[in-house]
């Protein structure tokens, strides 16, 4: 039985998004659509939109049939450690064959060569590498630099590869495949429509194009070319219960009271802050006044607005290098099933057969696990992403909706029988 995994964020659910799933299926003969989301942080260090949840329900609607959260460990973390923490999920449920992503490039080939490059790290890719990195590049030029050196060839076209966000996540997928032998088979798309950080309103408009459009009120009539009514429906629902919009900067007076608190001793054990950068944070947080001069004044050649958006959300969860290297060490603990069709609840009783990891497919479930494995990996990684939903509950647009503990209180989504 052939079951396709994918890994997403649907911040929000769009018709790139749909056309992936769409092109994907019809790659094979499969039974059914798997797909690890992140939670209600994400990859850029930023809140979602809208919650899991209804993100979640964007999907089943489209035709996902099971919805599996990437703990908050994985989901907020560099490109590498996301897509290994979202692999490693897929692989221990037991049941997934095939993972298929979107790329720039849609050359399988071409970026199975680069990941392997990346998993093996032949010595004079990693001497390049490393001299590049000690004069201070950030890793992502220093890394894009020593491929092109290391390959030779034709260097424009790899100029044209590595800085793609589809490319980079898809070459991470490759990489920890390739790394860990994973029996994964791959399958890539090409990315349609407007590129990640267009603005443009298109049928294929950026996720981000369609946050801005929302985040300045823009008539729906220029966003439902881009999403699906279903998707357009959950969106103003969620607006209209008080759940959404959550901003990038939502988290601004939160963080800034948090450092303004912290000691630079508390900083140094940060997760991502090393070699005097928490000195540099630590002046920051008492000479600006807005997260966005904040990051204006950490930000260097080495540090990217990216990581700094994701090292001040470490801050602020007091997420340490002793915490992630552990997580890292066991990797994902867990399924905590965020929603499911008819189909999607067979392969989850497959998934209870094949899999050795606990499943979450009950709030209550979820307590009891945390509570009766104190101190284990397990337990803490159920604990900071129910720190995650309750710090971003509070972010909810309407005060009476901000209570705390819906991880524990919230059931999955069930998308029901067509006809019933």
């Amino acid at each position: 039985m052939a079951i396709l995994g994918i890994v997403a964020e649907y911040n929000p659910f769009h018709n790139g998004h749909l056309y992936l799933l769409e092109k994907s299926r019809q790659q094979g003969d499969f039974s059914a659509t798997v797909v690890v989301m992140s939670g209600n942080f994400l990859q850029r260090g930023e809140p979602a939109f809208c919650d899991k949840w209804a993100r979640a329900e964007m999907a089943l609607n489209a035709g996902v049939d099971l919805l599996i959260e990437l703990p908050f460990c994985f989901a907020t973390r560099s490109a590498y450690y996301f897509a290994k923490g979202a692999v490693q999920l897929l692989q221990r449920s037991g049941v997934v064959t095939h993972l298929a992503f979107g790329s720039e490039s849609g050359q399988l080939s071409q970026l199975q060569e680069i990941a392997g490059i990346l998993a093996h790290e032949p010595e004079s890719y990693k001497t390049a590498l490393k001299k590049r990195l000690s004069q201070g590049w950030s890793f992502p030029l220093a890394r894009s630099s020593a491929l092109q050196e290391y390959m030779g060839g034709d260097k424009k076209q790899l100029q044209e590869i590595l800085p793609g966000p589809n490319n980079i996540l898809a070459l991470e997928y490759l990489r920890v495949i390739e790394e860990e032998g994973i029996p994964l088979l791959p399958l890539t798309i090409p990315r349609q429509g407007s590129s990640f950080h267009s603005s443009d309103l298109s049928p294929y408009s950026s996720a981000r194009a369609i946050r801005q459009a929302l985040y300045h009120n823009l008539d729906w009539e220029k966003i439902t070319n881009s999403i699906s009514p279903a998707t357009e429906k959950i969106l103003q629902r969620e607006i209209a219960l008080g759940r959404a919009p959550i901003g990038p900067d939502s988290l601004e007076q939160a963080i800034m009271v948090n450092l303004r608190l912290v000691s630079t001793d508390y900083l140094r054990e940060i997760y991502e802050i090393s070699e005097g950068l928490e000195f540099r944070i630590k002046e920051a947080a008492n000479s600006c006044g807005t997260l966005e001069e904040l990051r204006q004044f950490i930000k260097s050649k080495r540090y990217s607005l990216t990581r700094i958006n994701r090292t001040l959300l470490y801050t602020l969860f007091a997420l340490s290098k002793n915490q992630v290297k552990l997580y890292d060490q066991h990797g994902p603990q867990y399924l905590h099933i965020l929603g499911f069709s008819a189909k999607g609840q067979e392969i989850l009783q497959e998934i209870k057969i094949k899999s050795k990891l606990k499943i979450f497919s009950r709030g209550s479930e979820m307590k009891q696990a945390r509570d009766e494995n104190p101190g284990t990996v397990l337990a803490e990684m159920i604990k900071l992403d129910c720190q995650a939903t309750d710090i971003y509950s509070l972010l909810f647009p309407d005060p009476a909706t901000r209570r705390a503990g819906r991880d524990f209180t919230t059931s999955p989504v069930i998308m029901p029988v067509p006809g019933t």
